[in-house]
């Protein structure tokens, strides 16, 4: 049995402790705050559950992939799965169902879109479905050495033979292409209103939008509401907590209030974690569930030359403008979908468009009696918002107020009298999300998908690890839950193998994560 140290227990962490621990190994998870779930946490105020980043949970259809997760980790999610994933106000006025049953959905679209449309989504759900079956099976990503591109070649001819057997070299070809092209070589010129649907449902589940995401990473992050949206009691921190007793019950250990301060190699070749508290923790093998930045910060010595020039973070993603707000019950609509993405103008992001999730009126442990819990969220640019934190202050607050103001109006679209109704709002900027969740500048969400190259590999140097939104498959909650057990596989037939002097280890014996393989 080897030791193993999770730092960070956002879902990558905690799925991969959950996998490790239920393997039989000695997990140890080590987390900043006092809650689990990093930037998909909830965090507790004036009575108020708030869904700190993430808000949508996506995936719980029967056999889709937090289906399969909580039947593998025997977890019970308690998901109250919804009729309708959210509502996507557009421009021009007009509200889209996007309606988890198939039926209702193709003809809710036909309706907006009409039949010109229907090959897109006709391409994107019968390729998502192959990348959702894809992604169970990869042993990894992106592949590092000749070894590694070996065994992927073999897992990629093994499941082309089994989902094609070689009789559909059209299809095949097809995939092939996508590999290397943008979602909007599916959409036509002439049909601007899908373009504009399809670049705001992409920004938020890829990060960026059609004329930019990478085809094959687009067709499944279009894909969340199809696998099934739901509701699970506590938000997405009840769902955290659930793993944390996950971990617990095959005997890991998650410790909260625990910030890692520095990893470092004794002569014994373990690793000495050390936290704020002063406490060490000795560890075979490290899994971050952090940000490359941050993880730089923690080790700078031992890391490969790559980790040494890591990409200025303000060119490499998003960061999130959010508002936390207390509402009282009685003016919501009982029918009013869940989550609500509403776009007011282009470009996006930037308050142009914002992403809404109401607490449901049934889980009281979110809000006090007769009041709701709401996140509301934008895309904004990281590097204005800490200039003017570090130049000017008074300029600073005066576009967090500006900000306040335009996401509020374009809530009102959804939530008639939000303004009169809302008794606290909280406004949280860049600055602030670093604060609270210690992810560097502020940023989330990950890479944007625009490449099958973009992910990070989770193999960083001999005994460290990544598991999150960094690496693949990328964002949402059920993505970085894939990475994290992904990564407990390899940890097992890679490092555990290697310590025990076996020669022939690696991931020639990976057979794909939930028994895919």
């Amino acid at each position: 049995m080897e030791k193993i140290l999770v730092i960070g227990a956002g879902f990558g962490g905690l799925s991969a402790a959950a996998e490790l621990s239920r393997r039989g190994h000695q997990v140890t998870v080590l987390e900043a705050h006092i809650y689990p779930g990093g930037s998909a946490g909830t965090f507790y105020h004036k009575g108020y559950r708030f869904d700190a980043g993430a808000t949508l949970a996506g995936g719980f259809a029967p056999g889709a992939v937090m289906d399969r997760i909580g039947q593998h980790l025997d977890v019970d999610w308690q998901a109250s799965l919804s009729s309708n994933g959210m509502r996507v106000h557009l421009k021009d006025g007009r509200a889209i169902n996007r309606w988890t049953d198939s039926e209702q959905w193709i003809a809710e679209r036909i309706t907006h879109f009409g039949m010109g449309a229907e090959p897109f989504w006709g391409w994107q759900e019968s390729t998502a479905d192959l990348l959702w079956n894809f992604a169970l099976r990869l042993p990894y990503w992106p592949p590092q050495s000749a070894f590694e591109f070996y065994s992927l070649a073999n897992h990629v001819a093994a499941w082309l033979k089994s989902t094609f057997n070689f009789h559909h070299p059209a299809r095949t070809a097809s995939l092939v292409k996508d590999a290397f092209r943008k979602v909007n070589a599916h959409i036509p010129p002439s049909e601007d209103l899908l373009r504009q649907f399809i670049d705001a449902q992409l920004l938020i589940s890829a990060q960026t939008t059609s004329g930019n995401a990478n085809a094959l990473y687009g067709s499944a992050a279009l894909d969340l509401t199809r696998q099934g949206v739901a509701h699970v009691p506590g938000g997405m921190g009840g769902m955290a907590s659930k793993l944390v007793e996950a971990i617990r019950r095959n005997g890991g250990q998650v410790h909260f209030r625990q910030e890692v301060l520095s990893v470092l190699r004794n002569h014994e070749k373990e690793f000495v974690v050390t936290t704020k508290r002063k406490q060490e923790f000795a560890s075979d093998v490290i899994i971050c569930n952090l940000p490359p930045w941050n993880i730089a910060q923690l080790m700078p010595d031992s890391l490969p030359r790559r980790w040494r020039r890591l990409p200025d973070v303000v060119n490499s993603g998003w960061g999130a403008f959010m508002l936390y707000i207390g509402l009282q019950d009685g003016s919501i609509d009982e029918d009013l979908p869940l989550h609500h993405q509403v776009v007011v103008d282009e470009p996006l992001g930037e308050a142009n468009s914002i992403f809404l999730s109401l607490s449901p009126s049934w889980d009281e442990s979110r809000a006090p009696a007769g009041k709701r819990a709401l996140t509301i969220s934008t895309h904004t640019n990281l590097e204005q918002w800490w200039q003017l934190f570090s130049a000017d202050r008074e300029a600073y607050d005066a576009r967090k107020n500006e900000y306040v103001e335009q996401m509020l109006s374009a809530a009102e679209r959804v939530l008639k009298g939000i303004k009169s109704d809302a008794e606290l709002v909280m406004p949280g900027t860049p600055v602030t999300f670093q604060r609270f969740t210690r992810r560097h500048r502020g940023w989330v969400g990950g890479f944007p998908q625009t490449s099958l190259f973009r992910s990070w590999t989770p193999h960083i140097t001999k005994g460290v690890w990544m598991v999150g939104d960094s690496v693949f498959p990328g964002q949402s909650v059920p993505a970085v839950m894939l990475s994290g057990l992904r990564v407990a596989q390899a940890v097992e037939h890679y490092e555990l193998q290697a310590a025990q002097g076996k020669k022939n280890f690696g991931y020639g014996q990976f057979n794909g994560i939930l028994n895919a393989g």
